[in-house]
């Protein structure tokens, strides 16, 4: 019986693929994900490969059988083949296997993942399948009950980029609250932190509480959403202190060392691996009047102003609309600034460019906005950098609050 279901859903799968396929022109991504393959009532690994969460379809989908399913999902929540390449969408792959999916949560940037990063999400309906599209970045950032009713399970599939201020981990706890105040399950489809080899950052201040953070962890915090998730249920971080009935299917083969590089943008500003791994140092200049690349096609690689010092910064180049960024910051202005595209992988939050910013300012009046203490999640780095604190003092001030963080991450840490 078993091997039969089992079966029938590898078919399903190729069916849908090449389905998927021919109506995207065939179009491939490289990562480094294998389909787990079942035989005999045991999982087979053919490579030793991540294989994501969505991808062990028989290990969740014996859970949905006979429910009423909700979706917390993007363009990131695709299911991997055993070729590397095509891919689909969770919802189509459920759908296909006769799954009751009965509605679609989209976080901010969307479901397809094409928003502006802080441009409203409506709500809506998937055209492909008819499915409704709830909006969680729009009238509400928290599923009301309403939008729940009729659920039995919400799955949250979400790839992240472990940085505290990228506000999928807002979305999940939001969810995951309002699930715990329904009595619905959560079931997090596990991928992997592709930066997640490191933690580092000042730790946020509740008082600074927002929904670019929510919890008291450092800027980078070294963990999957599987096991963040297991984190907001055990300290006790919903509201009233309630808990989650949270179900977390783990990846394999994975490690928080393991070299990961993402095959579909996580957001419109985080192209590529370069971006994702110097988002963390560079999501400051947000918070001040420097633009990170946006309205470029090195969002997050580079960083200029106005307002920088062209003695001091040489590299040049003019902001305008695009995909991701439609009002880009100084837009037709020239920013003088860095170029840090084909800079080594980071394994520590990076502060220079921060600091060499403010200093090589030409109005320090101007530099910092209302925003940055929020993403910083603390007063105290601003007066840091004012104050002409380095780096070294700066990050030997918060090595206290990441020895504790680190000791409390381990209860949660599911992967080596």
């Amino acid at each position: 019986m078993f091997k039969n279901r089992v079966f029938q859903i590898n078919i399903v799968l190729v069916l849908i693929l090449i389905s998927c396929g021919n109506k995207t022109n065939h179009e491939t991504v490289k990562n480094d994900l294998i389909l787990e393959e079942v035989q005999n009532n045991s999982t087979t690994v053919t490579q030793t490969e991540i294989i994501v969460g969505a991808n062990r379809i028989n290990t969740y989908l014996p859970l949905l059988e006979g429910k009423h399913i909700g979706l917390v999902a993007n363009q990131t929540s695709v299911i991997f083949n055993s070729d590397n390449e095509l891919h689909t969408h969770l919802v189509d792959s459920l759908i296909a296997l006769k799954v009751d999916v009965k509605k679609v949560f989209a976080p901010e940037h969307g479901f397809r993942g094409t928003a502006d990063a802080g441009e409203l999400v409506k709500d809506g309906t998937d055209t492909k399948t008819g499915i409704p599209i709830v909006s969680l970045y729009g009238k509400n950032k928290k599923p009301s009950l309403e939008q729940l009713t009729g659920l039995d399970i919400v799955i949250f599939d979400i790839q992240d980029v472990g940085a505290r201020f990228y506000t999928y981990i807002s979305t999940l706890h939001y969810v995951m609250e309002a699930c715990a105040e329904a009595g619905i399950t959560v079931i997090v489809l596990d991928r992997p932190n592709p930066n997640g080899h490191y933690v580092d950052g000042p730790t946020l201040k509740m008082e600074y509480r927002s929904f670019v953070g929510m919890h008291p962890i450092p800027v980078v915090h070294g963990m999957t959403i599987g096991e963040y998730a297991k984190m907001i249920n055990g300290e006790g971080w919903l509201k009233n202190k309630v808990t989650c009935d949270l179900k977390v299917i783990e990846m394999k083969h994975y490690t928080h060392d393991k070299t990961y590089s993402l095959p579909i943008k996580p957001s419109p500003n985080l192209p590529n691996d370069q971006a994702i791994n110097l988002y963390p140092s560079l999501c400051f200049f947000e918070g001040t009047n420097v633009n990170a690349g946006r309205g470029t096609s090195k969002q997050f690689q580079i960083y200029g102003s106005p307002y920088l010092d062209k003695d001091v910064y040489t590299f040049k180049y003019l902001p305008s609309p695009n995909q991701g960024a439609k009002f880009p910051k100084h837009e037709g202005k020239l920013c003088y600034g860095e170029d840090l595209s084909e800079r080594e992988q980071l394994n520590t939050l990076d502060l220079s460019y921060l600091i060499n910013g403010y200093h090589n300012s030409i109005d320090k009046k101007l530099f910092f906005n209302d925003f940055f203490i929020k993403l910083a999640g603390t007063e105290l780095l601003q007066k840091q950098i004012e104050n002409g604190l380095s780096e070294a003092d700066i990050k030997a001030s918060w090595q206290d609050e990441l020895s504790a963080f680190k000791t409390m991450r381990r209860l949660y840490l599911i992967y080596e």
